[in-house]
C-alpha cells in the first residue's frame, strides 16, 4: 500500500474541510481504485460525480495511477 495526496477545489473543500486529502491505494493502483478508496473514506464527497486529474490530465477510472504526479479531484462544472 501506498499514501497518495489528492487536491481538493471549489465544493470538495468545503465538503472535506481542507483542501487536501490523503488516502492508501494499493501498488498498481488504478483511477478507479483510487475512486473506491476516497469513496470510503470520505463519503461526504460526492466521487463518483467528480473528475480526476493527474497532472493536469483528465484521467479514466482504467488508467493506471502515477502515485508520483499531482492528483486532483475536480467536481461538476455547471453555468450558464
Amino acid at each position: 500500500m501506498r499514501t497518495v495526496t489528492v487536491r481538493l477545489f471549489a465544493r470538495l473543500r468545503e465538503l472535506a474541510g481542507a483542501d487536501q486529502v490523503s488516502v492508501e491505494v494499493p501498488e498498481n493502483a488504478t483511477i478507479g481504485q483510487l475512486r473506491q478508496r476516497l469513496q470510503m473514506a470520505y463519503p461526504q464527497l460526492p466521487v463518483s460525480m467528480c473528475a480526476v486529474a493527474v497532472d493536469a490530465e483528465f484521467a479514466r477510472d482504467e488508467d493506471n495511477l502515477d502515485p508520483s504526479g499531482q492528483i486532483a479531484l475536480l467536481p461538476p462544472v455547471s453555468g450558464g
